[in-house]
């Protein structure tokens, strides 16, 4: 077959591959089982719609990275792998969404015979991708083996990026303004909500600066007026109406890395409550991003935006951003470090977060936001675009 176009050189991927290898040391684990899409990626370069069916990527301290899926993905498998087709373990059909059998018999038959069948086997056991049923099969199947919770074991390997992760994330950067950038110029009222989502999805995917755009792990987050005041809806068929603001909470993405950034627009003359909110969210920014610079805490980020958000009587509890890179649906965030309160993972250079500065009220809400890659004396913006509210009369 044609040689595969990796997105990373294999020594990116070594790397990765042996960081994840001390952290299973560490934590005891002899065979590491991840679910997670992104963790099968960012070990591989694996890419392909197949996560609604069992696969998985392992990997011991000598052996693997190993791709198991579906056999009909298995091409899929050596089209984006870097492994050679040893390592792409598949199984047939019969498998698939039957009560009779599980993906994950097969698996643990493998496993035995590679003589990994009583060993210390880590597991993601919260990630949405790992079913009660895999699981269940897998202990059945494996009943010599003890099993550990590594849930979050890849995932932290991935909290710094590389230059290349961050060159891709500063294309899905220029995606994702080029996105605001036509919705401003086409919203207006009367439009269906519907039809202004359609233009997202096509500028999203045509891309910007000669890159092209992939499909983001959230869809479009569009709400106006009360609906505002609900974080995570999407959108309807009902036309866009004067004096009203609709907030979008939107992402560029690019060969799966992820620039979310949210801006609210109102449609008409901005009533003092929303001029109030915007100078808020604005100074809190400011003061999350001065204290946003390798060698604080996490929390120091929000402890900052929270003293400038308490000047104007304001309390927002909560998380107030996450990291962000790689990922697949249902989410783009990165589900370790927490910009909050307690957090007190230190911040180290080249870690990225989109720095979510949102506010919701009983009536309205209020969306300017902005991802950021952390550096020694300040961040630096993955996006460049106007931040404050935008008004269109």
């Amino acid at each position: 077959m044609p040689e595969v176009p990796l997105n990373f050189s294999i020594s990116e991927y070594e790397e990765r591959i042996k960081k994840t290898r001390q952290a299973m040391e560490s934590e005891g684990v002899e065979l590491m089982i991840t679910v997670d899409p992104s963790n099968m990626a960012w070990l591989t370069g694996y890419d392909g719609w197949s996560f609604y069916t069992p696969q998985c990527v392992l990997l011991t301290a000598t052996e693997g990275p190993i791709w198991y899926g579906r056999a009909m993905d298995a091409k899929g498998a050596l089209r984006t792998v870097f492994m050679p087709e040893s390592d792409i373990w598949f199984f047939s059909d019969d498998y698939v969404m039957t009560p009779e059998r599980h993906a994950m018999d097969l698996l643990s038959q493998k496993i035995t015979d590679q003589g990994w069948g009583s060993v210390n086997i880590g597991v993601e056991m919260d990630n949405y991708y790992f079913s009660a049923a895999t699981f269940a099969a897998l202990q059945k199947g494996l009943p010599n083996a003890t099993f550990i919770d590594a849930n979050l074991l890849i995932n932290w390997q991935r909290t710094v990026k590389s230059e290349q992760e961050l060159v891709y994330m500063k294309r899905a950067g220029r995606i994702v303004e080029t996105m605001h950038q036509m919705i401003f110029d086409t919203i207006e009222p009367g439009m269906r909500k519907n039809d202004l989502v359609a233009e997202i999805y096509h500028t999203a995917i045509t891309g910007a600066d000669g890159h092209g755009g992939d499909y983001p792990a959230i869809v479009p987050m569009v709400p106006s007026g009360v609906d505002t005041s609900a974080a995570h809806l999407t959108w309807n068929d009902l036309p866009l109406k004067s004096d009203e603001g609709t907030f979008f909470e939107i992402a560029g993405c690019h060969r799966r890395y992820h620039c979310p950034l949210c801006r609210t627009i109102y449609l008409g003359e901005p009533p003092l409550k929303f001029l109030n909110v915007e100078k808020a969210v604005l100074d809190g920014m400011e003061a999350g991003l001065e204290a946003a610079r390798a060698g604080n805490l996490a929390e120091d980020i929000i402890i900052a935006f929270n003293r400038a958000l308490n000047k104007y009587g304001i309390t927002k509890d909560g998380r107030s951003g996450y990291p962000i890179g790689l990922s697949y649906p249902p989410d783009w965030g990165e589900r370790t470090i927490s910009l909050r309160l307690g957090d007190k993972t230190v911040l180290k250079e080249n870690m990225t977060f989109h720095f979510m500065t949102a506010l919701w009220s009983d009536d309205w809400g209020f969306e300017i936001t902005e991802s950021i890659v952390i550096k020694q004396n300040g961040p630096e913006l993955l996006a460049d675009y106007p931040r404050k509210l935008l008004v269109k009369k």
